[in-house]
């Protein structure tokens, strides 16, 4: 996972340290030695995530992260404070101060890895919600294109700990904050989740019966808790149990036995990303009319299309992304329409169920889109072309696999559909990269259908 990475520190020789380890994970890294310093360069810069120290002269970690996330600008980069302090009153005023998480000196570096690409997951996805919210607002459908990240409302938390004394602190903590706070039987989890909407799932890895991490694995699998923050509570500073989990995708982790002040801070910050991340999608999903949203399949058309791939192709450019595009088109499907006994009724549910299933073959920060007739679009931003191919392989192997249901003859008919894609280059526009893609679509129907090109 390719990202810029800023590193703030007074030492130069810190700074060189971090950049050889970071640099040798393929990350961008640029450094600042202090915090105003770092204040000004992380606005050309436009980090994915900076890795702050705390003990510098003038204007210490806590004061420059505190000046970051007060910044409309700056305030969703994710801070991970680096330092000698393993106080958990360091910790917790960091927090408080708004960072994401600490990484105590001397550095473990599978830890920090894991942690660096776990928060800028998370930031990839709150960045594509933000540009379609901006492009939402472009069009006139959205009136306030960004809304504040400072939330402070009474959240649904699950706890699933099979220890008694443990689970009745988190609880009783969290219930004095005005927090809804359940205990579920860890071999009840998946079923507890299903039912209910959950805005933090909180999980012991030293389950008696089960494997935590294998729970929390399942949590993240699962299509209806795929976006609920996952926090653990491990044993010390287990680093080995730490990086399994934020490869598999947790959020973050508190150790055992538990600071209450720290538990408050850390589901505080959860709490705040999730109820932003939730009011970008529902101002969205309320806001957008049929003017931007094709009325049979309510993927976005053509006139979204081509407002969203210029934001993004600018942004992709500005900072170096990397971004590809991929057209789909049904293959023979005006035979479809025209069979006798069928009709344009027949096609339409083809169509809805074509939608359904790209939907379900992409990721969440990819966007699909219908310009119109049996043609879709999926842009997929930060994506190269190898992943790309991947994804289209995917989909074209889920429409070709299984027979589509329709309402005439047998109640079962086959489709396959044909794949271009395209990934942005150097001196590429919006116009060029479309262009492509369909030259690639093109090269796929002429290569015979139910096929992937790529150009």
């Amino acid at each position: 996972m390719s990202a810029r990475v800023l590193i703030v520190d007074d030492l130069p020789q810190n700074v060189k340290l971090l950049e050889a380890k970071l640099t040798n994970e393929y990350y961008d890294v640029a450094a600042a030695y202090s915090g105003s310093q770092a204040l000004a360069k992380v606005k050309g810069f436009s980090p994915d995530i900076v890795l702050l120290d705390v003990m510098m002269p003038d204007m210490d970690g806590f004061e420059t992260c505190r000046r970051l996330k007060a910044d409309p600008e700056t305030a969703y980069i994710p801070v991970v404070m680096i330092t000698a302090l393993s106080d958990v009153a360091d910790r917790v005023k960091g927090l408080e101060a708004g960072a994401d998480d600490f990484i105590t000196k001397p550095i473990n570096d599978l830890h920090l890895f894991a942690r660096v690409k776990s928060l800028v997951r998370l930031k990839l996805i709150t960045d594509e919600l933000r540009l379609r919210d901006q492009t939402g607002s472009q069009l006139g459908i959205i009136d306030q294109p960004f809304i504040t990240a400072d939330f402070n409302y009474k959240a649904n938390i699950l706890v699933v700990d099979d220890d008694i004394v443990e689970s009745r602190l988190v609880v009783e903590r969290l219930s004095l904050l005005g927090h809804k706070v359940a205990v579920c039987n860890p071999k009840k989890t998946m079923e507890s989740v299903a039912k209910t909407a959950y805005d933090l799932i909180i999980v012991s890895a030293q389950l008696d019966e089960m494997d935590g991490l294998r729970l929390c694995s399942q949590i993240r699998n699962s299509e209806a808790s795929r976006q609920i923050p996952l926090l653990i509570l491990v044993e010390g500073d287990d680093r080995d149990l730490l990086v399994k989990g934020f490869e598999m995708g947790i959020n973050d982790y508190l150790a055992t036995p538990l600071d209450q002040n720290e538990l408050v801070a850390r589901v505080r910050s959860q709490i705040r990303r999730k109820a932003y991340q939730d009011a970008l999608k529902a101002n969205y999903q309320k806001s957008l009319s049929l003017a931007v949203v094709d009325s049979l399949t309510r993927l976005y058309n053509r006139r979204y299309l081509d407002a969203h791939l210029k934001n993004i192709v600018e942004q992709a450019v500005e900072k170096g992304k990397d971004l590809s595009l991929m057209t789909i088109d049904i293959d023979h499907f005006k035979q479809v329409n025209d069979a006798p006994g069928f009709g344009h009724h027949i096609g339409d549910e083809v169509l809805q169920q074509v939608a359904e299933r790209i939907l379900n073959s992409i990721r969440s920060t990819d966007l699909a889109t219908r310009p119109g007739g049996e043609e879709f679009v999926v842009v997929m931003p930060g994506t190269m072309l190898k992943s790309a191919a991947e994804i289209a392989e995917r989909i074209r192997f889920a429409m070709a696999s299984v027979p589509f249901k329709i309402s005439a003859g047998d109640g079962q008919l086959k489709c396959t559909v044909s794949i271009g894609l395209a990934c942005l280059k150097v001196g590429d526009s919006a116009d060029a990269l479309m262009k492509r893609s369909d030259e690639a679509l093109y090269k796929a129907k002429n290569e015979g259908r139910n096929r992937v090109v790529n150009l």
